[in-house]
């Protein structure tokens, strides 16, 4: 435990960023699930629009620093890799759709 105000003070600071950072990070994985959902319910505009708001949501926290900018990199195009892959192997499902 921490003897001085300030640090006490300090220790309060970072437990509350902690709780804000872990929030904003829960926020980001739901917007991938919702991507994954949505490839598994094989539409192509719920593919794209759930696709675009994860990219802005990722984009956001990166700039703030919840997460690395090459980890954000990264999760936007792994599920880039998984659409493509998707409409790759159902292409003729997404002409009737």
């Amino acid at each position: 435990m921490a003897n001085l105000k300030s640090s006490k003070k300090d220790s309060i600071t970072s437990k509350k960023r902690r709780i804000f950072n872990m929030s904003r990070r829960s926020i980001i994985k739901t917007f991938i699930k919702k991507v994954h959902s949505a490839i598994i319910s094989k539409k192509k505009e719920e593919i794209e629009i759930s696709f675009k708001n994860m990219q802005s949501v990722v984009d956001k926290y990166s700039n703030k620093g919840i997460i690395h900018k090459n980890k954000a990199a990264r999760l936007k195009l792994r599920l880039n890799n998984k659409i493509k892959k998707f409409f790759k192997k159902n292409n003729s499902l997404l002409v009737n759709s």
